[in-house]
């Protein structure tokens, strides 16, 4: 009888345990799953944020092109070639083709004021050769103050952006 006993245990244990063993495995796996969903969407979402930082970076390299086209411009004045007026009109270009990107990824206020600057800037590649140097100057104040906060605003965004 003890015979028979042990030998019917041996086989519900024979039979259970790998079930039991394949239960484990599935559970694994869909754990193994539900982590590797979890780390594409943070890899996701950290190549969201690299890509608005980077391009917060080019922003800013454009703006500083812009402005040194700017005051090559109104240096030169009336001497100013076409061609150096195409260039400084290019980099502003740039500069709007990045705020527009930028502005994508945010609100409508924002692309206003990328919008308004590059405008700005626009108006100033064709106004720098006869503008006096004291107006060019207060004219490009005005812009950097204008720059400044959205460039602000930029690396608060990129900080703020979920990890």
């Amino acid at each position: 009888m003890a015979d028979t006993r042990e030998s019917r245990v041996r086989a519900v244990l024979l039979g259970y345990f790998p079930m039991f063993i394949a239960t484990l495995s599935l559970l694994t796996s869909i754990y193994n799953g539900y982590l590797n969903s979890k780390f594409v969407d943070l890899i996701q979402r950290n190549v969201g944020r690299v890509e608005y930082m980077r391009t917060c970076k080019e922003v800013i390299d454009a703006y500083f092109q812009v402005k040194v086209r700017l005051g090559a411009l109104n240096t030169a004045g009336e001497r100013a070639t076409g061609p150096e007026q195409a260039d400084a009109a290019n980099t502003v270009a740039k500069f709007a083709a990045l705020g527009t990107y930028l502005a994508n990824l945010r609100n409508e206020t924002i692309r206003a004021r990328y919008t308004e600057l590059s405008a700005e800037l626009q108006s100033l590649v064709r106004e720098a050769q006869r503008i006096s140097g004291a107006d060019f100057e207060r004219r490009i104040g005005e812009t950097d103050r204008r720059f400044s906060e959205m460039n602000d605003d930029c690396v608060k965004s990129a900080k703020e952006m979920p990890i």
